[in-house]
């Protein structure tokens, strides 16, 4: 049985990546392919276990080398238990963040050397790295805005800011900063996308770049 198509979505805070990886998911579904959607920090039962603890805001202070080493952590039972078994029975994986984040949210934004993180990334992920990885691009203060109207519109209980999102306006330019260096360096699976142009605009041109390179085979 050929493994299946790994496929990670990337993005500031409100980019729209969430939306675009579902939206994925479904076409492929509705071509007969079995995909599994999945997310970061989670995806697994620990893993979401250390997801609560990133998110809940009550961390005390800590810097950025223990708090990738929670997300790695995360990850690679996230690997081990539902992104590897699925792939080796020929199910596709689209999932919503990946080490990309942790490169560019504690790597670029948060300081940690890249050497540290090409360690860990040795550690955990390889050889389990994304065919495609699709990075919504957006100006940050746009993301923010959005990710803001998006709490707004939760239901009570749901609309707190996460840490991530609490943190500074220049934190958050880092970060688009981080996301459009990586798509320079990693031209070959990384495609950067404008994250402000229209829902079914984006939605299509993701679909053509999954049509051509993972269900035609052109480059």
């Amino acid at each position: 049985m050929a493994p299946g198509k790994f496929i990670t979505f990337e993005g500031g805070e409100g980019s729209g990546k969430s939306t675009q990886a579902r939206l994925l998911m479904q076409r492929l579904a509705a071509r007969g392919i079995e995909v599994v959607a999945t997310r970061e920090p989670g995806g697994s039962p620990f893993a979401e276990a250390i997801r609560a603890v990133l998110l809940a805001g009550n961390l005390p202070a800590h810097g950025p080398l223990p708090e990738a080493l929670l997300f790695c952590a995360a990850r690679a039972d996230h690997l081990e238990t539902a992104i590897r078994p699925a792939l080796a029975a020929g199910r596709w994986v689209i999932c919503d963040r990946f080490s990309d984040s942790t490169r560019v949210y504690q790597g670029t934004a948060g300081g940690l050397e890249p050497s540290v993180l090409d360690a860990l990334e040795g550690l955990v992920v390889a050889p389990t790295r994304p065919e495609v990885t699709f990075i919504l691009d957006l100006p940050a203060a746009a993301g923010l805005a959005r990710a803001s109207a998006r709490r707004g519109a939760a239901v009570a209980g749901q609309a707190i800011a996460d840490p991530y999102e609490r943190r500074d306006l220049d934190f958050h330019e880092r970060l688009r900063a981080g996301y459009r260096a990586l798509a320079d360096t990693e031209p070959d699976r990384c495609i950067l996308i404008d994250g402000a142009a229209a829902l079914d605009t984006i939605a299509a041109d993701i679909w053509a770049h999954v049509e051509r390179r993972l269900l035609t085979g052109q480059p």
